[in-house]
């Protein structure tokens, strides 16, 4: 019961609020059903993430031979050796970055665009890069097109992070590092969070969760298993 009415109240709160993007009537049935399985079940309880994840079109993020799958429970291909990310994957790393309406986000691997605006549904404004320039030029296409105004897309490697505009209240990285970029963490606040799967490339790795204290200091915690194609760029080989 306590999980029908979670469910009943985010999705009844997405309906109703204004949207910048597609139509909450574009695949919205699909949706619901994704939040409701692949999402709430496995333990995702923050709303704003929930009605994020309700409200983005996930299908509009791949290739049209593929939306027939976009909202099915695993990642997939976008081409140049990337993927879309698994949706609980997307919405289990955004709840644990605790973003605020106030945040900024820098992400390592913009991909297709997908997890940067389920992000930028709940932050001030997300700075992405993506090494890759067809699909750095077809995220931005993809924002555009969908209204996501708060979210600047940058080609480059995104190992040096966006340093301009840090310091950041979150970054998310978005592919497989064999350990936490330096710079990355010299551009996170104090009191912020960073989100990344270290390990080796092709192969199990684990998500890391990253808090910077306000001394400066920095813990990680281990979560659990995953597997995300390797990043390109110089986190490849340092």
């Amino acid at each position: 019961m306590v999980f029908r009415t979670l469910i009943a109240a985010v999705l009844a709160a997405s309906l109703a609020a204004p949207l910048a993007v597609a139509t909450q009537g574009d695949r919205a049935d699909e949706r619901r059903r994704m939040v409701e399985t692949q999402v709430v079940r496995r333990g995702v309880t923050d709303g704003r993430v929930l009605e994020a994840m309700s409200t983005v079109p996930r299908h509009r993020f791949i290739s049209e031979r593929l939306q027939r799958a976009a909202y099915d429970d695993n990642p997939l291909p976008i081409g140049y050796g990337q993927t879309i990310s698994q949706p609980y994957i997307v919405a289990k790393m955004t709840e644990l970055l605790g973003l605020t309406p106030a945040s900024t986000v820098f992400e390592l691997g913009t991909g297709s665009g997908y997890q940067a605006a389920v992000a930028a549904r709940l932050t001030a404004h997300v700075y992405t890069m993506e090494i890759q320039p067809p699909l750095a030029e077809r995220a931005r296409a993809n924002l555009a097109e969908l209204g996501y105004d708060n979210v600047s897309v940058r080609q480059g490697d995104g190992y040096y992070g966006w340093e301009e505009h840090a310091p950041f209240d979150a970054v998310i990285v978005t592919a497989a590092a064999t350990h936490i970029p330096p710079p990355l963490l010299s551009q996170l606040k104090l009191g912020g969070r960073m989100v990344i799967p270290v390990g080796p490339a092709f192969a199990t790795q684990r998500l890391m969760l990253v808090e910077k204290g306000m001394d400066g200091g920095i813990t990680t915690r281990a979560l659990f298993p995953v597997r995300f194609v390797p990043v390109t760029g110089q986190g490849r080989d340092r």
